[in-house]
């Protein structure tokens, strides 16, 4: 962009983003050629509407949206919800190494200590 500031920029790319993001709120997958680095794009949010919206973005982050809070154009911080802890059963646990290999303590044993030295010696 010739002729324009780089803060002038940072607000007009805001100020689309938060365009598009008065739109229903709905996840949106990144399109990359390797499926491992798509992630979900946060929405942009001014601090003010951090303020006066809150009720509205804490029930988006119960959903698992993300933001990213702006000050004056140039973003601040990032609001992402807390990974929440899933509960397994026993059962499922069992069932999930039914069919895994067995392994031999014995030999277990002789490679942990074969690659770690358990000297309790300081070394500096």
């Amino acid at each position: 962009m010739l002729g324009v500031s780089k803060q002038a920029a940072q607000r007009k790319y805001a100020k689309l983003i938060n365009e598009r993001s008065e739109l229903p709120i709905r996840r949106v997958i990144a399109n990359r050629s390797t499926p491992c680095y798509g992630a979900v794009v946060s929405r942009t949010i001014t601090q003010r509407e951090l303020r006066n919206d809150s009720g509205e973005i804490m029930r988006s982050l119960d959903q698992g949206e993300s933001f990213i809070v702006t000050r004056n154009g140039t973003p601040v911080g990032e609001l992402t919800p807390l990974r929440r802890h899933r509960f397994v059963s026993t059962d499922t646990v069992v069932a999930m190494f039914r069919h895994a290999p067995s392994i031999d303590a014995r030999r277990f044993r002789d490679d942990l200590d074969a690659g770690v030295d358990q000297d309790s010696t300081p070394r500096g």
